[in-house]
């Protein structure tokens, strides 16, 4: 499968620490190399990646909003922002995207406070669990979802 589809990818609070924060729960990979692994997946595809972190709330909902109308998908793994933020969720609505939610960690194995996520019901789907893969398999149903429809 190949398209021709631009695909927002963004990162919330404290992932660009990956590589230092937390390497049993996050794994060792930095922020760099995981961009580098969806740039080199997202040419398999066809896809087009713009690659993004922010710690600040309000700058991940401005790119939502400038990703409506430049953009054909997003993936996003807002961090800590999943179980707090009901300004990104309203943002994703107003994207009208297709949204895959992905989160490095199986959040529902973790703290009560993060199997909650204002993300979730948005989202087209969501990937947990599998590590740095798991933005890969989030590129791989992004495509899908765009081929289809």
């Amino acid at each position: 499968m190949a398209i021709d589809a631009s695909i927002l990818v963004l990162n919330g609070p404290n992932l660009n620490m990956l590589g230092v924060r937390e390497p049993q729960i996050y794994g060792s990979m930095t922020l760099d190399d995981l961009e580098a692994a969806c740039h080199e997946r997202a040419d398999q595809l066809g896809l087009t990646v713009d690659f993004r972190q922010s710690n600040h709330e309000g700058e991940l909902v401005s790119w939502i909003q400038q990703a409506r109308t430049e953009c054909d998908g997003i993936i996003i793994n807002a961090g800590a922002y999943t179980h707090t933020s009901v300004a990104i969720m309203d943002s994703l609505i107003l994207s009208e995207l297709p949204v895959i939610e992905v989160h490095l960690s199986n959040i529902f194995k973790r703290e009560p406070v993060r199997h909650h996520s204002y993300i979730s019901p948005v989202a087209s789907g969501m990937i947990c669990g599998f590590g740095p893969h798991g933005y890969l398999l989030a590129l791989d149903a992004i495509a899908n979802i765009i081929d289809r429809d």
